[in-house]
């Protein structure tokens, strides 16, 4: 068990270890942005595989924003987590209007990421679906059915850190499922990093350019 990733780049070159383990055939790595980012850009240089986005945008209660009731991904996905829905008493009218707004959100910033390139197709392929950790899971479900729907014939999720329960939850979303930690007290995935910096769109751009280079 890892107490601490240093960054999302240590984190990602030990994640790229597992994954490169599996001997993945075919594979195209697709980051969740911003955090996600720099730990897939890792996995995609040890694999010599292609790199992506799939923007996901949580959508928060009625106010409070930062307690998720929902997610949205490009394409559209919309993943809700109906638990916390009833309990805050938001509608199911309600995520889809906030589901509008920010699918405009999620196309503005696919434009600033990835200068127009549309994204790259994982129709019968393996898509590896990284992001920095995971915390209730309500955004991940949603780009893992965005890419089953996409026509990945096999979904691997590899994060550095979550928390047991919700990994025992999304294996059954997943062909394979790589977790380099889980912790059994787990408060928030930023407490498994030293340094856990706000990743910034200029972070994303640069490193979307480096993979780009490498291909």
């Amino acid at each position: 068990m890892i107490d601490a990733f240093a960054d999302r780049t240590e984190a990602g070159r030990l994640l790229a270890r597992k994954v490169l383990a599996l001997k993945l055939a075919n594979p195209v790595v697709v980051a969740l942005p911003r955090g996600g980012v720099p730990v897939a850009f890792e996995v995609a240089r040890a694999l010599h595989a292609p790199l992506d986005l799939l923007i996901v945008r949580k959508i928060g209660a009625p106010g409070n924003p930062e307690l998720a009731v929902a997610a949205v991904v490009e394409g559209p996905e919309v993943a809700i987590d109906r638990e916390t829905l009833g309990m805050t008493g938001a509608t199911d009218a309600y995520v889809e209007r906030r589901a509008k707004d920010e699918l405009r959100e999620i196309a503005r910033r696919r434009v600033a990421y990835l200068r127009g390139r549309p994204a790259l197709s994982v129709k019968g392929k393996t898509a590896v679906l990284v992001d920095d950790g995971i915390a209730t899971g309500t955004s991940v479900r949603a780009a893992l059915r965005a890419l089953r729907r996409k026509g990945a014939a096999r979904l691997v999720l590899a994060i550095p850190v979550a928390p047991p329960d919700v990994v025992a939850t999304l294996r059954g979303e997943v062909d394979e499922l790589v977790c380099l930690s889980q912790p059994s007290h787990f408060f928030a995935v930023g407490t498994h990093y030293l340094d856990f910096h706000q990743v910034g769109d200029d972070e994303v751009i640069q490193i979307m350019e480096r993979a780009l280079g490498e291909d």
